[in-house]
């Protein structure tokens, strides 16, 4: 079959089209699945560049997620059939409740072999039905991005409709997010330094957008439009140049879920312990929380937001794209 792997770590240029062994046949429990696409996450940059070298498995095939069709099973198999759409799972070994303790800590594509590939055979604990309204481009864009979201906004106890979020940017968790926090009924603030944005943002349904160009003092406007409390959850990925002025953002009592560490870890201040605010690490989700967020996505028709569908043989000019950041949503990688 034909992967793409990273011969070596440093720069895309590391990932090199090959033709690799195709797996199979499924073992007992086991299926196999024909990989139709794949989607980009910020974390494959980083991992293509070395930043978790020491984690990663040699030989990789990167990125986290994909979707396509289950074209053979082993015997015992109950969890799907020959012909059904699946996902993958992000954590192929996290099912339900707490993160397992020391198990592919980084997950697909990273501990374990990823997604940019003809075929995976893996564990039927690892497949995902394909909600029926999506395409395999779209389905591709829930397992890490869509999952993340999900996570964020029901760490601790679910978010409630009437409540505030405060989410960050246009990329695929923060897009998500706004889609997800409007199927819960809760009102959005969401945060952008492009115009474009900010209005593609209120046209997903957030209730009120903040240039933080033209407001770097953000955090101060969210509690004036919030009537001095601020909000009840914010979705921080921004890392450690916003976490502080999140804190600020998020009412007392509320909650912080830190999803990205894009400008490094988080200092906490005084602030957040005065505030006595609830901080959740966000490390994707379970394949449990996998199934709640797709019944979700299916009972409302939820559309995940596409920016540019890529071919396969286009890696380098989707990886690019990726590191531009100039993208609003997800892009894609078709796998024909």
């Amino acid at each position: 079959m034909k992967a793409y792997v990273i011969d070596r770590y440093g720069d895309v240029d590391g990932l090199v089209l090959r033709d690799v062994p195709t797996p199979g046949p499924p073992a007992p429990g086991q299926v196999l699945v024909r990989l139709r696409a794949a989607s980009l996450n910020f974390r494959d940059l980083l991992i293509a560049g070395g930043q978790y070298r020491s984690l990663c498995k040699s030989s990789l095939i990167p990125c986290s997620d994909g979707a396509g069709e289950v074209i053979a099973v082993g015997s015992g198999v109950t969890r799907t059939t020959v012909g059904e759409r699946v996902m993958l799972t992000f954590h192929p070994h996290w099912i339900s409740g707490g993160m397992p303790e020391g198990r592919d800590v980084l997950g697909r594509g990273g501990s374990v072999d990823g997604t940019l590939c003809e075929y995976a055979c893996v564990s039927q604990e690892e497949v995902v039905r394909v909600p029926e309204h999506l395409s395999y481009e779209e389905a591709a864009t829930l397992p890490c991005a869509s999952l993340t979201a999900w996570a964020a906004l029901n760490a601790g106890r679910g978010l409630l409709p009437g409540q505030s979020v405060l989410t960050q940017g246009g990329g695929g968790v923060s897009v998500f997010a706004v889609q997800l926090a409007k199927l819960a009924g809760a009102r959005v603030i969401a945060l952008s330094s492009s115009a474009q944005r900010l209005e593609r943002l209120r046209a997903l349904g957030a209730d009120a957008t903040i240039d933080y160009r033209v407001h770097p003092e953000w955090h101060a406007l969210v509690r004036q439009m919030t009537g001095g409390e601020g909000v009840d959850l914010t979705v921080e990925v921004g890392g450690g140049d916003t976490v502080e002025r999140s804190v600020q953002a998020t009412r007392v009592g509320g909650r912080l879920s830190l999803v990205g560490l894009l400008s490094g870890g988080p200092k906490l201040s005084e602030a957040f312990f005065y505030r006595g605010l609830t901080l959740h690490s966000i490390r994707v989700g379970s394949r449990e929380q996998f199934e709640q967020m797709c019944a979700a996505i299916a009972a409302h028709h939820l559309r995940p937001v596409i920016e540019r569908v890529f071919r396969f043989d286009e890696l380098h000019a989707a990886f690019q794209a990726l590191g531009s950041a100039r993208h609003f949503g997800k892009l894609v990688i078709t796998i024909d």
